[in-house]
């Protein structure tokens, strides 16, 4: 986030994953390291997450720690992924805890929500303010379904894009924004585009 901010990124995108004791961190996926040796993070507590530092020498931070951090610089947005967390419910919490402390920080209107999960997409578009950009992630749904799910956009690993081409015409014709992910090549960067 920090690097992003010195380059002057339009946003820079982080998982969120609550602990065993409730803490909302920023980490990615559900292990901590990617590797042997680590934790699941939904069934560890903060401590033990944030006892392994990562391959830079950085703790792990909180979610409270980064949206201090977004704060400082109004030009780069927050792409916040909602980790899923086992059942409707346990999602729906993690849900109005992110938003809660999102509109503490007063970065309502500097970020955007995306999920792989359908119904944290769903509970997203219930509580979040009226006009907040939430993007379904997993390509399995057409652009006309997402949208009744209450989302904005689609993210979709730009493979998916490429099978089905048709859902890029669709998505635009429905009003929504079109990302893709994990796109890596030139030439793949180019049929993005």
């Amino acid at each position: 986030l920090k690097n992003a901010q010195k380059a002057g990124y339009f946003g820079s995108e982080c998982d969120i994953n609550r602990t065993a004791d409730g803490e909302l961190i920023v980490v990615h996926g559900p292990l901590h390291p990617q590797k042997k040796g680590a934790v699941r993070v939904q069934s560890s507590t903060k401590a033990e997450v944030q006892a392994i530092p990562l391959t830079s020498g950085e703790i792990v931070p909180t979610l409270d720690e980064y949206l201090a951090q977004a704060k400082k610089c109004k030009k780069t947005k927050l792409i916040i992924e909602v980790k899923d967390h086992g059942t409707p419910a346990a999602e729906t919490e993690v849900v109005k805890e992110i938003l809660a402390k999102v509109k503490a920080y007063g970065l309502e209107k500097r970020v955007e929500y995306i999920a792989f999960r359908p119904w944290v997409c769903f509970e997203l578009a219930k509580y979040a303010p009226k006009g907040t950009l939430i993007a379904y992630l997993n390509g399995d749904y057409a652009p006309s379904y997402v949208k009744a799910m209450g989302c904005t956009g689609i993210d979709y690993r730009y493979k998916v894009l490429m099978k089905k081409p048709h859902w890029i015409k669709e998505a635009h014709d429905l009003g929504m924004i079109v990302n893709v992910w994990t796109v890596n090549k030139e030439e793949d960067i180019r049929w993005c585009i």
